[in-house]
């Protein structure tokens, strides 16, 4: 009996539309039983794997993080293992899963059958691959537009972040973590359970998505221009190092500011401070290449 498998597309994603009969020819010549479904809301796309769970062995879903997001509640409602076809502009979870942006290959990945459990990040009852974070990336995602994302590929989360940064302005914070409390003057806390966010950017240069641990990043600095010797290292991870960034990891932290600020969870805005951030350890698996 062949594998069955409910395949799940946003035709908003980057390539979704353009690539998603080509994803079905590739599935079933890799001897998958395909159930297919495409959309322009990735909110529908729970519904469907709820509607088809007892019909199929796995879910696959061809997007960007924002879709896998959206789909996050049914996977673990459900326990089906995910494959991740990346569609989408950043394809943060995939590059921190080693899976490639190559359709092809991402596809014998998924009819290859490794399975890796994951950890799931938590804040205010909305889970997360990637990034949760407040400051600098909820602006950037206020501008980051589908048709700049269209337009500028993986390019517009620099063109966005330049323009962003220069009118930054610090706010006020308390952070609480293990036991501990830090007031601090920052233009951005990240919270991230996986490596990479906001178009390849690392966390922390050894952050795993299976470490079953939070890791934060508070960016202290005073004046705009300090961010820019910053970024080489910030693509790295190895930004922790520099002086006015605070570095901590846990497996809850708690975060208050003054007035309530937004929270970005996988380049969505979702929730608002003051926030619990938790990891969910081996929450789900994914399909994953066998190195």
């Amino acid at each position: 009996m062949s594998t069955r498998a409910l395949l799940l597309v946003n035709r908003n994603s980057r390539q979704g539309q353009e690539r998603y009969q080509e994803v079905i020819n590739c599935l079933n010549r890799l001897g998958l039983t395909i159930i297919a479904e495409s959309t322009e809301d990735a909110t529908q796309l729970g519904k469907f794997i709820r509607h088809y769970q007892k019909e199929i062995d796995l879910v696959i879903i061809g997007g960007g993080d924002g879709t896998l997001n959206a789909a996050i509640e049914a996977i673990i409602e459900t326990q089906l293992p995910l494959g991740i076809l990346p569609l989408g502009t950043a394809n943060d979870l995939a590059r921190t899963l080693a899976i490639p942006n190559s359709l092809p290959e991402a596809c014998k990945i998924i009819a290859a059958g490794k399975l890796r459990r994951i950890d799931l990040g938590w804040v205010n009852n909305k889970y997360f691959f990637n990034v949760a974070s407040l400051g600098l990336s909820v602006n950037i995602t206020q501008q980051l537009t589908k048709e700049i994302k269209r337009r500028w590929g993986i390019f517009a989360y620099a063109v966005i972040a330049l323009q962003v940064i220069w009118k930054s302005r610090p706010f006020s914070a308390e952070i609480r973590i293990n036991d501990q409390s830090f007031l601090v003057k920052t233009v951005q806390i990240a919270v991230g359970n996986g490596r990479y966010y906001g178009g390849g950017m690392a966390v922390v240069h050894d952050a795993a998505i299976d470490d079953q641990r939070l890791d934060l990043y508070s960016l202290e600095i005073d004046h705009w221009w300090q961010i820019l010797p910053l970024l080489p290292a910030m693509r790295r991870g190895r930004h922790i190092q520099w002086p006015y960034v605070r570095a901590l990891y846990g497996q809850q932290i708690t975060v208050y500011t003054r007035k309530p600020h937004s929270i970005n969870t996988d380049g969505e805005i979702t929730t608002y401070t003051p926030a619990i951030f938790r990891v969910i350890p081996q929450a789900i698996a994914i399909f994953v290449p066998d190195v």
